[in-house]
């Protein structure tokens, strides 16, 4: 098998994701009688695959690796998403073109001085792992001072399982965190040798239950586009859209953006934020950059 191959962790994400599907879902007679098991068998998922279960079980059991038209076929089957797709192939071994040692991450400084100039949208520069690289000072009046933190634990995923006032801020926590750390999942398959990542996902595995349960579930997300809801204390309720703006020089690198319709009352609310935190125009030389932990 290639290197690149995780074949324990396919196996298991192949299991998950049999056991969200039931028969009806796939077109596939209801029996009526008790199963033993949630979802969908594997000599069901064989069956509509159109290969031996055997084939399948020592695919799902991690003994043998699944050719192309099968992970193909699984797709389909599994009723995967383009991000579960994608993440399929990282663990069947897909090739690719990340170095064997990554080197320090230091936010771009495109992503600085685009960053610097928003003055009244937050934004922050998310790196590897969701470590934080880099933030405005509208970012720090909408989620927290980022400089407090310490730097080796300066990183959004860990914050939101450990920080209470990050339950207070999203009304909705569980969507926000469940769908962080299927992003998280996604940067693993990328990314299978990250001691840092290993660290870290320990960590909240041992703290969180629901980090540790929605990890085991092996969903899988990308960090694009969205509405969230917060709750901030100083301006109330906000509903702000999100978007990712990622850099050439360092792909492992995204500014996000949170923004507001103009004249909606969240723009507004934006605006005396930004007023109350004095973030307006560029912030100094420097501000909110920290220094980096390392890859």
């Amino acid at each position: 098998m290639s290197s690149d191959t995780r074949p324990g962790e396919l196996g298991a994400f192949l299991k998950a994701r049999r056991g969200e599907l039931s028969p009806g879902t796939v077109g596939l007679p209801e029996t009526g009688g008790r199963r033993r098991v949630s979802g969908l068998r594997r000599e069901e998922v064989a069956r509509l695959a159109t290969i031996s279960t055997d084939y399948y079980t020592r695919l799902e059991q991690g003994r043998m690796q699944a050719s192309a038209p099968v992970l193909n076929i699984l797709v389909r089957v599994l009723h995967l998403d383009d991000d579960q797709r994608a993440y399929m192939l990282e663990l069947a071994g897909r090739p690719s073109e990340r170095p064997a040692r990554r080197p320090r991450q230091k936010v771009q400084p495109r992503l600085r001085r685009l960053l610097d100039d928003l003055g009244t949208m937050p934004g922050i520069v998310l790196g590897r792992r969701m470590d934080i690289l880099a933030w405005n000072p509208l970012a720090a009046a909408l989620v927290t001072d980022f400089s407090e933190i310490p730097e080796k634990h300066r990183n959004y995923i860990r914050l939101l399982f450990s920080d209470p006032k990050m339950r207070e801020l999203y009304p909705d926590w569980r969507d926000v965190a469940h769908t962080c750390v299927a992003q998280l999942r996604m940067e693993a398959a990328r990314d299978p040798d990250s001691a840092r990542l290993a660290s870290l996902v320990g960590e909240l595995s041992v703290q969180d239950a629901d980090f540790r349960r929605w990890w085991a579930a092996h969903h899988v997300a990308v960090r694009s586009v969205g509405t969230k809801r917060l709750h901030h204390p100083v301006v109330g309720e906000l509903s702000l859209d999100w978007d990712t703006l990622a850099s050439t020089a360092d792909t492992d690198q995204q500014l996000v953006v949170w923004s507001a319709e103009p004249g909606s009352p969240s723009h507004d609310a934006l605006r005396i934020l930004a007023s109350w935190a004095g973030a307006p125009g560029p912030a100094p030389t420097g501000a909110g950059t920290g220094s980096t932990p390392p890859g």
